[in-house]
Parts: C-alpha cells; structure tokens; sequence
C-alpha cells in the first residue's frame, strides 16, 4: 500500500469517526444521512482535486471505500428477502378476509403502472423539447465493448421473454431457492408464497383454533425479529452514503458528462417532472406532498447514492409503516412489487427517452401521434415484463426498443453517463413505490392519520 492511499484511507477512516462523533443522539435520521452525504460528495471532489479523473490512487482507494459502502448495501440486500418474506406474511395474517389481499395488489400495481405511463409521456416531452437524438454519437471502445455485451448476454434474455413464460416465472416452484434470491423474479414469488401461507395460517385459525392462534403468535415473533434486525442495520445508513457518495464523485468522469449533457439535463428534467406528478397526485388523495418528501429523504438519499431499488426495500417500508402511517400490508406490497414491476424511472422515462432520440435515425417521425401512443402503450406494459428479466433501465430498454422496430445501438452509446442517470432513475422508482402505497392506504382508508400529520414521527429505533 503507497503513501497516498495509505493517507486517503486514514482520511476516510477520520471522516467515518468524525460523522459518528457529530451524529447527536437528538439527530434526526434524515440529518444524519444529509451529514454524511454532504461529506461524502465534499471528499469525492477533493481527490478528484488532488489525483485527477481516472487516476489509480483513486481506484484503489475506492476498494477500501467499498468495504463500507459496498457493505452496506450488501447488508440490506441481506435482510430484503428475510423482510419481505415476514412483513407480507404478518400482514396477510393479520387481514381479517382475504378479498383485502386482491384490493391492495390492484389498487398498488394499477397506481404504479398508471405512473410509468405518465413517465413515459415525460419521456417523449423532454427529449423533444432538448431536441436529443442518436445522430452523432460518438461509439468508442468502452461504448462497443457495452455493445457486445449487450449483444451477447442481454437480448438473448429479452428475446426468449413472453408473457406466458413472464407469468409462469412469477409462480414459486422452490421458495427455498427464491428465498436466496436465486431467480430475476425471486421477489415476486416470494411476496405469492408469503401470502399464501398467511391465507392458510387465517383458514387455520378458523378450522382449529388453537393451532391457528399459535402459528400466528409465531409469525409475530418472526416478524418482530426481522424489523429488529432492519432497524440495526439501519443506523449504518449515513456511513454507507457517505462512503457510496464518495466513489461517485470521485470517480465520474466530468469530460464525459459535459459530451452528453443535455441527455443529462433532460432526463432530470424529466425525472423532476415525475416527482411534481408524484407530489399531484398525493395532494389529490389529501397528503402533503413537502411532508411527504420530507419523511422519505433518508430512504431517496440511499436510493441516490446506491442505486439499487432492491436494497432500498427495508427502508422503503419502514419510512411508509413509522413515518407515513401506510399499514404493514400495504407499505410490504408497494415496497416489493415497486421494486419490480412499473419502475417509474428505468422502465417508463428511460425506454421513452431513447426512442424517440432513435426514432429519426430510422425516418420515424417522433412526434406522430399514433406512434406516440403505441410506444406509451408498450413501455406501460414492457415495464410489468422487465420484472421477467431481471429489471433495471437497461433491459427496460431493450424490450421497448425492439417492440417499436429500433435498433439498440443507442443503449451502448450511453455508458459514459449511465451511473449519473441511474442515481436520479432510482430514486425516483423508490418514491414511486412509496407514492403507490400512500395512495392505496389513503384510498381504502387505513392510513395512520396521526402518524401521516406528525412532522416529528418515529425515526427508525437505534440499534
């Protein structure tokens, strides 16, 4: 180890104590995360100072960078399935019929699909209001080397994937191996095996009493422990942004970012957008949207930093069941089908965005409005489908590209600034999630009104 990146990992080491030291008791989750992404982003910029873009001190640096942040994101996605596993199966055994079971998952899925068909309609708005298109791109080595990854591995996914075989993969046939998360739908079949077994442990209940009563006592012991460990590992959250915040910063690439600008510029406006929309449409069912965003920063903050919608889940729950006043059912059901299915950002803005950037390169008139209307219609329902592959902004992408007849070329071309974008597109599928089951608590009417108002409602219990 040389001197340098003994003396960056020391600093790293003093900030982290520093960020402890600082973190009142009295502190609020949301400050303690602020905290420690603003020192986050302030170090990331002061190696990019001192060693310059792509230097190696940097990239070693980062290894040991990685061991907090990185770690804690492995952490999370440790405690997803566990958590999604027990929240779904406390909160189907505490419903009093199981027809409460179908109303949550309609009204959940239906609010997150009809927010990816606002997204994409956002879509095609900001990318012809910038004027993008895909001519003049440049394709280097890093952009042909994606290409043929591209090529390779991700459309022979794709082009297997039918609607079939997408709804079969849904159903658990090992809920051991989706338990590991073994499959690109583990989540989904996870959230089916957990409520099946909550209807059974309610039919036992009703056929034998006191087994019943002894079963459920056990999944509230099981549920229990699962949050206890959630909110232990959430007390690591500023740490992890911190560090997650400085191996963005210090290893982005402004060059590149400055090339592909107004791409960038347009998709936040976009993603800006959908969170005025997001914020519209929780006024309209009586929640305060600054309230709102107020309660969830923690949980967009990791989102940002980490993005990951996966790892997001424990926090994602928490903020709606201790700070939203979403009951246990609803808050599990939105967290895991948004992880999923109708990603507002990756599956709606994204795929929308680039065709119609392609869709000139190909003597497709972008602004003709059937066309418009066939492509919002395809990125609705691909963003169900790219729960079937895997998910993520680039399978999402190419689903829909294929579907209009476009070539993908484009989805290689945009590697330089993927990771900036791809922030910004988490975050706004997290507070999709989240946005879905506020409105579905607040439609069925079985919101916490007490805790939904209280600005100064729980924060996650320490340890």
């Amino acid at each position: 180890m040389n001197l340098p990146l003994i003396i960056n990992v020391l600093l790293f080491a003093a900030l982290l104590t520093a960020l402890a030291r600082l973190s009142k008791p009295s502190w609020s989750l949301s400050r303690k995360v602020l905290t420690g992404l603003s020192m986050g982003v302030l170090f990331g910029f002061a190696l990019q100072l001192c060693y310059g873009t792509g230097h190696p001190v940097i990239a070693a640096s980062i290894e040991w960078f990685n061991l907090v942040g990185n770690g804690y994101v492995q952490l999370l996605q440790m405690i997803v399935m566990p958590l999604v596993f027990a929240s779904i199966l406390s909160a189907v055994a505490k419903l009093h019929n199981a027809s409460s079971l179908g109303r949550i998952s309609l009204l959940t899925i239906g609010t997150l699909l009809f927010t990816t068909l606002i997204a994409a309609l956002i879509g095609v708005l900001v990318t012809q209001l910038f004027g993008l298109t895909a001519e003049g791109l440049v394709q280097g080595v890093k952009e042909s080397a994606r290409l043929d990854v591209i090529e390779t591995s991700y459309l022979a996914k794709v082009s297997e994937l039918g609607v079939p075989q997408l709804l079969l993969s849904f159903i658990p046939k090992n809920p051991f191996a989706d338990l590991t998360g073994a499959n690109p739908t583990s989540i989904i079949s996870v959230v089916i095996f957990a409520a099946l077994l909550g209807v059974a442990a309610l039919q036992l209940k009703k056929e034998d009493a006191s087994k019943g009563d002894k079963v459920l006592a056990a999944i509230d012991t099981l549920q229990a422990w699962v949050m206890k460990l959630v909110r232990l590992i959430m007390t690591l959250t500023p740490y992890g942004v911190m560090a997650l915040m400085t191996k963005v910063v210090a290893s982005s690439n402004p060059q590149e970012v400055m090339t592909l600008g107004s791409f960038v510029l347009a998709s936040y406006l976009g993603l800006g957008l959908m969170f005025l929309v997001h914020g519209l449409l929780l006024a309209l069912v009586g929640v305060n949207p600054l309230s709102f965003l107020r309660k969830v920063a923690p949980v967009l903050s990791f989102a940002f930093s980490s993005r990951s919608s996966a790892a997001t889940i424990p926090l994602n729950v928490e903020a709606q069941t201790r700070r939203l006043g979403v009951p246990e059912a609803i808050a599990s059901f939105a967290a895991s089908f948004g992880a999923t299915i109708g990603q507002n950002g990756c599956a709606g803005l994204y795929p929308a965005m680039l065709a119609v950037m392609v869709a000139p390169t190909v003597g497709i008139d972008p602004l003709d409005p059937i066309w418009i209307a066939t492509l919002v219609g395809i990125v609705t329902l691909s963003s169900a489908g790219v729960a079937g592959v895997g998910g993520g902004a680039t399978f999402a992408a190419l689903i829909v590209l294929p579907a209009m007849g476009l070539p993908v070329t484009l989805v290689a071309l945009l590697i330089s600034v993927e990771p900036l974008i791809d922030m910004g597109r988490t975050a706004l599928n997290v507070n999709g999630a989240m946005t879905a089951g506020t409105i579905t608590s607040q439609l069925l009417g079985q919101t916490d009104k007490a805790l939904l108002h209280d600005e100064h409602s729980a924060e996650p219990v320490q340890g």
